[in-house]
């Protein structure tokens, strides 16, 4: 079974209530998780799949409890060409930066080597009040990949 690292990025806890419901299916089938809500790169497993779930804050910006080790990654450039990582994307079509804020952090992930494992999500709660079931669905259509 595999270890999955969940880093969340969330302002008003729909982000939270969300990675905690993919954790949950994917320890019910017996994969291991762990859910950070301040991630920090020396707790992260670097050989394991990371799910970043995240909305956006302000104009486009990452939410204040991400941006901490979004500063760590820019700052130190960290070699993470074992990671793996997809992105659940949440956010509010009406802002013309509809799901930016995770993209940047996926965006220095890249830089540092890791690779995208699967196609993200981009959750619009104009259109999809509940999150979480878009995003269980999503997660449903790979997770016996891992």
């Amino acid at each position: 079974m595999a270890k999955v690292e969940i880093l969340v990025g969330t302002t008003l806890g729909s982000a939270e209530y969300v990675a905690d419901e993919i954790s949950d299916q994917l320890s019910d089938l017996g994969h291991q998780t762990m859910v950070h809500l301040a991630p920090n790169l020396s707790d992260l497993s670097l050989n394991s799949l990371w799910i970043v779930v995240s909305s956006t804050h302000g104009a486009g910006d990452l939410p204040d409890n991400i941006v901490p080790f979004f500063d760590e990654i820019s700052l130190n450039s960290p070699d993470l060409s074992d990671v793996k990582f997809a992105l659940c994307a949440i956010g509010d079509s009406s802002y013309d930066t509809f799901c930016q804020g995770p993209e940047k952090l996926i965006e220095q992930l890249s830089q540092c080597g890791a690779k995208v494992y699967v196609d993200k999500i981009q959750i619009d709660v104009q259109y999809t009040p509940i999150p979480e079931e878009p995003a269980l669905s999503w997660l449903s259509g790979w997770q016996e990949q891992l």
